[in-house]
């Protein structure tokens, strides 16, 4: 007797979670790899970045930024939270 399966699909929504830290902020030299470590503001890294052009000279610099999202499912008539 073989066995049944039962297939569900829903629909889901993707949103930015706002339940925990707001986005973390950091930046990265591109000539030597060195980081500014994670912040809560985007004005430490900035400010980092210049005193690290200052010190060595390096002008290059990624931005980072992470964001966090929470995936519910839809409901009709609204999102489910």
């Amino acid at each position: 007797m073989g066995g049944r399966s039962v297939w569900r699909f829903a629909d889901w929504v993707l949103q930015v979670d706002t339940s925990g830290s707001g986005p973390i902020f950091e930046a990265e030299c591109t000539t030597c790899g060195e980081s500014s470590g994670a912040a809560d503001s985007k004005d430490e890294p900035e400010v980092w970045s210049l005193r690290h052009a200052g010190r060595f000279g390096h002008t290059g610099f990624r931005a980072m930024t992470t964001s966090f999202f929470r995936a519910t499912r839809a409901e009709s008539g609204g999102v489910r939270r």
